[in-house]
């Protein structure tokens, strides 16, 4: 039983990051050729769930980002959970510095939307839309480029990015939210809490535990919230102990089980619904608008000064700790890296300036979205590639074997 169980079975391998990054070509390819009609007909078709009298119809892009990725945050939660008991994160603070760094994250990029607002014009309600990090493209990105680093930077990467999207949930509750529907959420607490009393008294089977998160999830989405947050809350209640009598962990088992699905179907296939942008008929002026401008230097630019200043600060006043055996250029390049904020930006933007998919807003948000994304992906390889080369250079070399006597 090793310490860093779930990093050998989280991580986003080389192989899924190149999976995800080509099926995000492809969605761009589809949406820019001449079958890109069917492309975005298949993402609006409406698909029904029966279960009994139970009835939900949703689009084929809903499906994905309602459905699919609520795995994919289910297992990011039993990601964290496993290194706040077990792992790296038992030092609280450890903990403290991703969580104060996320925090710092979104208040960057805030600040630079609104003085970009100021000095050039950019619309003052995209001011949220740069403050999520994409989980799924940063440990992808990471993935492919972090070889060679320490394991604490990846669950760095990934504390952050989750209270980060989750700051993003709430935002979009505080700013955004027409009403909620109580008396599902309220189900779908209770029941979690009764399968958490349960899962603690009686060892649940896989099905058990399988039956009651789609319950959840199907409470969460009758109650008109997102399923990230109740996937990562239903995380939290299971059991990291062996069941009775064996040597099984109840989260060993789903992470183990959840792996290869999550890395080499939900992630791929999230991408390829939600990076199809149109770049037809688009001018120079549009390329480069306002809003496009202050969306990509909110993440290219504050997310990088709020992450890392934020964690500086934390080190400084001694609330926090750097990751475990990582330098301060290898936590800049993570930083730079959180500026990925393809998915959740995306869809805040929608929020913000509601519209056609091809309205001069909605066309600006996305390449302000793009443009910011691939910037810091760049940026954060060449940062990440120079920390890993300068850690293998001062590495201790092992001692050359002495000849037999």
């Amino acid at each position: 039983m090793t310490r860093r169980f779930t990093l050998d079975f989280l991580k986003t391998e080389t192989a899924s990051g190149l999976a995800l990054g080509l099926a995000a070509l492809a969605a761009l390819v589809c949406a820019n050729a001449p079958w890109s009609a069917d492309y975005f007909a298949w993402l609006k078709g409406v698909h029904a769930l029966e279960i009994g009298p139970l009835r939900l119809e949703l689009t084929v892009s809903e499906w994905i980002k309602d459905g699919l990725m609520a795995v994919f945050f289910l297992v990011v939660g039993l990601e964290i959970k496993y290194e706040i008991l077990r792992g790296e994160l038992r030092d609280p603070r450890r903990l403290a510095t991703p969580i104060l760094a996320a925090l710092g994250g979104m208040v960057g990029p805030a600040l630079v939307y609104l003085a970009l607002s100021g000095l050039i014009g950019a619309p003052h309600a995209g001011w949220p839309i740069p403050l999520a990090t994409d989980i799924a493209f940063a440990l992808a990105i990471f993935a492919l480029v972090g070889r060679g680093l320490p394991p604490s930077l990846r669950v760095f990467l990934l504390t952050l990015a989750i209270v980060d999207d989750l700051g993003a949930i709430v935002l979009i509750a505080l700013l955004f939210s027409q009403g909620v529907a109580w008396p599902p959420l309220v189900a779908a607490g209770a029941l979690m809490a009764v399968i958490a009393v349960v899962g603690r008294r009686v060892p649940l089977t896989a099905p058990i535990w399988s039956l009651g998160f789609a319950a959840v999830w199907w409470l969460t989405i009758q109650a008109g919230l997102s399923t990230s947050l109740t996937a990562v809350a239903f995380a939290g209640i299971v059991p990291v102990e062996p069941r009775r009598g064996t040597l099984q962990s109840p989260l060993r088992d789903a992470m183990h089980d959840l792996h290869p699905y999550n890395a080499f179907l939900v992630l791929p296939l999230f991408a390829f619904a939600k990076a199809g942008v149109s770049f037809a008929g688009l001018s120079p002026g549009q390329m480069l608008s306002p809003l496009v401008v202050a969306i990509a230097l909110g993440l290219f630019v504050g997310k990088q000064a709020g992450v890392l200043g934020a964690a500086w600060l934390a080190s400084a006043l001694r609330i926090g700790a750097r990751p475990t055996g990582a330098t301060w250029l290898q936590l800049y390049g993570v930083a730079i890296l959180c500026g990925v904020g393809f998915t959740m930006s995306l869809f805040i933007g929608a929020l913000a300036f509601p519209g056609a998919a091809d309205s001069p807003e909605q066309v600006a948000v996305k390449l302000g979205v793009i443009g910011g994304s691939i910037l810091s992906s760049l940026v954060s390889a060449i940062v990440l590639a120079v920390a890993a080369r300068a850690r293998r250079r001062t590495a201790p070399q092992p001692e050359p074997a002495l000849p037999p006597s």
